[in-house]
């Protein structure tokens, strides 16, 4: 890693729950993300309009090199989404 680690406190508002995710909008214009409900940590149940907190460093590229496998299933995802409109 070329720069060290810096952790970053980030807060968002949750827009969308269902059975198997949350969507986060997050604060200061920061962007957006989803993610599994099993990897939230809660003593309440989820619901919109919560707030949320998280501590996020830096994203790492970890090579130069293109995982074919992945590419390809990307590709075959695409393709079929231009296929079904």
């Amino acid at each position: 890693m070329k720069y060290g680690d810096r952790i970053i406190y980030i807060e968002g508002v949750i827009v969308e729950a269902d059975d198997c995710s949350i969507s986060v909008d997050l604060k200061g214009r920061l962007g957006f993300f989803k993610v599994p409900k099993r990897m939230v940590i809660t003593d309440y149940p989820i619901e919109v309009g919560q707030e949320i907190g998280f501590n996020m460093s830096f994203i790492e590229v970890l090579g130069e090199e293109v995982n074919e496998k992945y590419l390809s299933n990307i590709q075959k995802r695409n393709q079929n989404i231009k296929e079904v409109d």
